[in-house]
């Protein structure tokens, strides 16, 4: 058999990327208007997943909270949760408000296969609490079942409509076809390498140490970048929650 020339190409550039471990490749984000998924089945039985995340910590995308995802110390909850109480003890529904910037969110993710698009490969789809609450009422739905199933699962069409509001939220609805189907062909994919492509979803995030988490934060609420944050609680918990409420407010 002759040598895949254009196979090897591939592997060149999948080695090149020194990113290629956590690619952006296999994030999914919808298009406006409808379009076909399929939810794939993982090892473990549970293909929807749950993770916690904080965000508005400076220029920081999603920081994996310790505390929620592994019952570990986590600064930004004991910050969060000092910003809380202390708006809580003053009436204070700003610092209240600035605090909830602060609190762990929850996103579901899972593996999924978009129709039309199968030679792309298994991509990773983040979502909302509405989207999991009506995919879970679907899998325990007796009509529909296992809906990740290879031989008699069911595809998802998925409509997005970004508002036209600014300040307003996309809206997914979800809708199962009336027919199960099988997952793949040999016209589609080698279905067994292609859920073997299956990625760990939780590998995709990088799991911070709390010691790191820490440094993070007193990075931001550093006045000056290059001073270090005291170690008492009134320093650390003091002037800067003053000086970072203006900055959530802004």
């Amino acid at each position: 058999m002759a040598l895949n020339i254009e196979l090897m190409k591939q592997k060149l550039a999948s080695s090149q990327n020194k990113n290629a471990g956590k690619s952006n490749d296999t994030k999914w984000r919808p298009s406006e208007g409808d379009q076909t998924i399929r939810i794939l089945p993982t090892k473990d039985g549970d293909p929807f997943k749950e993770f916690h995340f904080h965000y508005n910590v400076g220029k920081n995308p999603g920081i994996l909270c310790p505390k929620k995802n592994y019952g570990e110390h986590c600064p930004i909850c004991e910050f969060a949760s000092t910003l809380w109480r202390d708006g809580v003890d003053n009436n204070d529904d700003q610092t209240k408000n600035a605090a909830k910037k602060l609190f762990a969110r929850k996103r579901y993710y899972s593996p999924i296969l978009v129709r039309g698009q199968e030679t792309s490969g298994v991509k990773i789809w983040a979502y909302g609490k509405t989207a999991y609450e009506t995919l879970l009422g679907y899998v325990l739905d007796p009509d529909y079942g296992d809906i990740t199933s290879s031989e008699t699962g069911t595809d998802i069409v998925l409509s997005y409509t970004v508002p036209g509001t600014p300040g307003s939220f996309p809206k997914t609805q979800l809708k199962p076809r009336r027919r199960p189907s099988v997952l793949c062909d040999e016209a589609i994919a080698d279905c067994d390498a292609l859920l073997d492509s299956v990625p760990d979803i939780e590998a995709q995030f990088d799991r911070l140490s709390s010691e790191d988490i820490q440094a993070m934060l007193d990075d931001y609420l550093s006045t000056d970048s290059s001073s270090e944050m005291s170690s008492s609680e009134t320093a650390k918990y003091g002037s800067a929650v003053d000086k970072k409420i203006s900055d959530f407010l802004s």
